[in-house]
């Protein structure tokens, strides 16, 4: 029976062998990878994936998927909302190899699903995802560009990305309406210590109001934090490097420490 794409889960099922194939070729899985793959669907790249893999881990939302795909001998399915899924924990499955984690992510979902793969990079070794064009193009962006924005600050400090493939509408069924590409995320090796939450609580804020300048958002936080340093808030949020937006995050840390100690 054939199974319709449902919108709530926003479904759009991967069908051109060509791309299929290229982006089996950009994730190079080799025998014995602790790979897992988010929203399998119909498997168009589950299939090409496990061959190569031998086994293969899928989590599944869609429980009459989920039924189909446990009918692969080769295939662990999680039947669950991957934002509930403890990655962390699915790592140890795995004994001490890392994850590599891919997938065609739902466009409706996909900010979330990466923040909460950020929240467990220390268990991924990669990455590779399917996502809006858009999205991608905001995850790579360079300080002073129009796409610039929060993703780009909140995933760069711990991650290494690059856009690796484009992908038509016409690839998929239904089509979507939007263009799409392949995105390779690979975690920095020696990323710099950050507290997480205020960093994200930080970049939130300076992205606020993207139009004014920092003095007017940004400015008020670091004061209610009582930082004292020096950082130039005579910018706009997108004109600031990354590694800037880090190092403001460690002293406002280090501010915080001493007024309560």
């Amino acid at each position: 029976m054939k199974h319709v794409a449902r919108k709530r889960f926003g479904q759009h099922f991967l069908t051109d062998t060509a791309v299929i194939d290229a982006i089996v070729a950009a994730i190079a899985p080799v025998c014995g990878d602790a790979m897992v793959e988010i929203g399998p669907g119909l498997a168009a790249l589950t299939q090409p994936l496990v061959e190569r893999l031998g086994g293969l881990t899928v989590i599944e939302l869609d429980r009459d998927l989920a039924a189909r795909l446990r009918l692969h001998p080769h295939l662990r399915v999680v039947e669950s909302d991957v934002l509930r899924v403890d990655f962390s924990a699915l790592a140890t499955d795995f004994g001490s190899a890392k994850l590599r984690v891919v997938g065609n992510l739902p466009y409706n979902i996909s900010t979330p699903i990466l923040f909460h793969l950020l929240n467990h990079v220390a268990a991924v070794r990669d990455q590779h995802f399917m996502l809006q064009k858009e999205v991608i193009d905001r995850m790579v962006a360079a300080p002073g560009s129009g796409d610039y924005s929060r993703l780009s600050v909140m995933l760069q400090w711990r991650y290494a990305m690059e856009n690796v493939l484009f992908v038509p509408p016409e690839s998929f069924d239904p089509p979507p309406r939007v263009d799409s590409a392949i995105v390779r995320m690979v975690p920095l090796a020696e990323p710099p210590f950050i507290d997480l939450q205020l960093y994200g609580e930080l970049v939130q804020t300076a992205f606020s109001q993207r139009r004014k300048i920092l003095r007017n958002t940004l400015g008020k936080w670091l004061e209610a934090r009582d930082f004292a340093g020096t950082f130039d808030l005579q910018r706009r949020a997108e004109e600031v490097p990354v590694a800037e937006y880090v190092a403001l995050a460690q002293a406002t840390r280090s501010a915080i420490a001493r007024t309560q100690a």
